[in-house]
């Protein structure tokens, strides 16, 4: 993300940006989606437990001693935004999935605070390469915190043996799905077990178990083997190409809104509306301190509420806020300037609990097992496509219809979202392709069976026999070989 304050004598922040950044800008979209293309296959040689972090690290130090700064970055940024939310994923129970992922999103919010205020800090260094080096060099810290975190902390995972259990130490453990995807079905139920504290016999272990296998299979018709790219664009029960366009939509619907507006150019609009160029830098970068608190929100009621009502709420919400910004931008005087300025903090409330973290948990959770990782990738892709079409649009955009062309796109989230996008809240992973299964069988709406309560959980014979399976329920139980 580009650094949200501006220094004193920049143009970056000007919404109208110079040519030479718009080409670096284009140069930079289209380096990450090849990026993409290649993390996809990235999870199938290493994992995801890695990824993130040695890419964090790497396009750090590319980007502060590097010559092509902007492209390095961009390359293992994006390798890092997709590999962790399918990682947290899967390591998550439904119950609580929501809550662990929107951590996430608060946890980016934090960075884009911390960010204005080192940002307002070096605001009086003009003319010295430290003002954009030291934010720069600071997030060296926190990712090599995240590489010690995933290589040192022991966590306890339970081996499969005869004598039922027995606990050993080990590293952060790999995703239990990408561990069955590769086959590797031991060490995906011991993960499960040491995941929910229980035994490998325990129900819910064995149950998780099953619809992991059986995600596997649906498409393959085997336990094992690679997914492909085509498989994205099958239907059939699995529905791959929706599932994988619903989270390429959702990612494209967050960039859209109208946060990057605001996000990217607090400080120009704080100037606009007549407040001095130093008191609308910290006056922004209180605005980033409030969209922190404000998207603390959204864990506590995610998975209460469900992913749909806190989509329809943020853009609802997005869309008056808007609304008002344009009829409040008719009106000169300064009561009219300071309640413009309160509603960017609004907006950014409604946009910190509806969609901040939504689009890293949704694209996730929405696609089948096989297809997760490249459909990820092409989502991710998607995110940084359009954030780049923000920035180069924003300035014509925003000079010639004013507030009203994000009226117009946060108007327009709210019917996609209801009619198109299903309830994810509370299922696992792999009831997913039940919902999706169930529905094409049926030839409704997956939106409706999403909202139904008799929906078959997967690993259960139903949903075998929705998914067209034959039932795995005897078959999968660890026999004696397994264990040795």
């Amino acid at each position: 993300m580009s650094s949200p304050v501006s220094s004193r004598n920049s143009k970056s922040s000007h919404p109208e940006a110079p040519k030479e950044e718009a080409v670096t800008e284009t140069i930079l979209s289209n380096t990450l989606e090849y990026e993409q293309q290649l993390h996809s296959a990235a999870p199938k040689l290493h994992g995801r437990k890695l990824t993130a972090a040695i890419a964090f690290v790497a396009g750090t130090g590319f980007t502060l001693f590097g010559y092509d700064q902007g492209v390095m970055s961009a390359l293992l940024s994006a390798k890092q935004t997709s590999t962790v939310p399918s990682y947290h994923a899967e390591c998550s129970p439904a119950a609580k999935r929501g809550s662990f992922i929107m951590i996430e999103g608060s946890l980016i919010t934090f960075g884009i605070m911390v960010s204005y205020w080192i940002d307002f800090a070096l605001f009086w260094a003009s003319g010295s390469s430290a003002q954009w080096r030291v934010p720069i060099a600071l997030q060296i810290v926190f990712a090599m915190i995240m590489i010690a975190g995933i290589l040192y902390v022991s966590h306890e995972v339970v081996t499969l043996t005869a004598s039922r259990s027995l606990k050993i130490s080990a590293q952060l453990p790999e995703s239990p799905r990408w561990l069955a995807k590769e086959g590797r079905n031991i060490e995906a139920l011991a993960v499960i077990c040491a995941l929910e504290d229980k035994p490998y016999d325990d129900p819910l272990v064995q149950q998780t178990y099953l619809g992991i296998r059986e995600a596997v299979a649906v498409e393959s018709g085997s336990d094992t083997g690679r997914s492909s790219l085509r498989e994205i664009f099958t239907g059939g029960r699995s529905q791959n190409f929706r599932r994988a366009f619903l989270g390429v939509v959702n990612q494209c619907f967050q960039q859209i809104t109208g946060i990057n507006l605001i996000t990217y150019y607090a400080t120009l609009l704080f100037e606009r509306l007549g407040i001095d160029d130093v008191k609308s830098r910290i006056i922004a970068a209180c605005n980033g301190t409030e969209y922190f608190l404000a998207s603390l929100i959204a864990i506590f009621i995610i998975d209460r509420i469900g992913r749909r009502k806190l989509m329809l709420f943020g853009a609802v919400g997005q869309c008056l806020t808007m609304v008002l910004l344009a009829i409040l931008g008719s009106i000169d005087n300064s009561a009219a300037q300071i309640v413009s300025a309160v509603l960017l903090f609004v907006f950014n409330s409604f946009f910190a609990v509806g969609w901040l973290g939504m689009t890293w948990l949704y694209p996730a959770e929405i696609v089948g097992l096989r297809i997760r990782a490249p459909a990820n990738a092409f989502s991710t892709a998607s995110n940084w496509i359009f954030n780049f079409m923000v920035v180069m649009v924003t300035g014509p955009s925003f000079n010639n219809i004013s507030w009203g062309t994000y009226i117009a796109l946060n108007a327009f989230i709210i019917p996609v979202v209801y009619f198109f996008f299903p309830e994810t809240a509370g299922r696992s992973l792999e009831d997913m392709d039940v919902v999706f299964a169930l529905a094409y069988n049926e030839g409704v709406s997956p939106v409706q069976v999403s909202l139904r309560k008799d929906v078959p959980l997967a690993g259960t014979p139903e949903a075998d026999e929705i998914l067209g399976l034959r039932s795995r329920h005897d078959e999968v139980k660890v026999d004696k070989r397994e264990k040795e």
